[in-house]
């Protein structure tokens, strides 16, 4: 179960985020009672960087206790996510706007998998605005106005990716 509402048993990523905090497991007798645990995993959560049904997803393919099959994942993810950043830099130096709405795509599909629900929503206005679309991807706007969008989300977008980083890293710091 994922740690979405008081109501729920924190997710194998919550526990080990309130294990490295010092916390213990909660008990999930009462339902209808938030423990502090949970509190404390949300709110350092910090408005759904993860999507823990996707990212416990993952975490049962790894053996036992043992995280090194989706840490490689991680980790792999991280330096791709790098490498792409500079991309998109490169590309909207040159305002590439197909190139932009390829690594948006590119970049949409690991957060996905990963369940980096904030990147990967940017990555999809990414791939959109690329077009020349909206961020529904519906009307169609100017090059400059693209251009404009494009630049404020790819400011928005690293932070987001630097938010995840930061969490995942306190995961599998708190795993060895």
């Amino acid at each position: 179960m994922t740690a979405t509402s008081p109501t729920q048993a924190p997710s194998t990523a919550d526990t080990a985020i309130n294990n490295i905090k010092g916390n213990e497991e909660p008990e999930v007798a009462d339902k209808g009672a938030e423990t502090e645990t949970e509190t404390d995993a949300e709110e350092y959560d910090d408005n759904g960087i993860i999507d823990h049904t996707t990212f416990d997803q993952l975490l049962e393919m790894d053996d036992e206790e043992d995280h090194e099959f989706s840490r490689s994942l991680v980790w792999n993810y991280f330096e791709q996510a790098e490498k792409t950043f500079v991309d998109m830099n490169d590309a909207m130096e040159k305002l590439d706007f197909p190139d932009l709405s390829r690594l948006g795509h590119f970049l949409k599909g690991s957060s996905a998998a990963l369940g980096l629900t904030k990147v990967k929503e940017s990555c999809e206005k990414l791939q959109h605005y690329g077009n020349r679309k909206d961020a529904a991807g519906v009307e169609s706007i100017t090059n400059e106005e693209a251009e404009t969008l494009i630049r404020a989300l790819l400011v928005q977008m690293r932070r987001e990716y630097n938010e995840a980083e930061s969490y995942l890293k306190v995961f599998y710091d708190g795993q060895e």
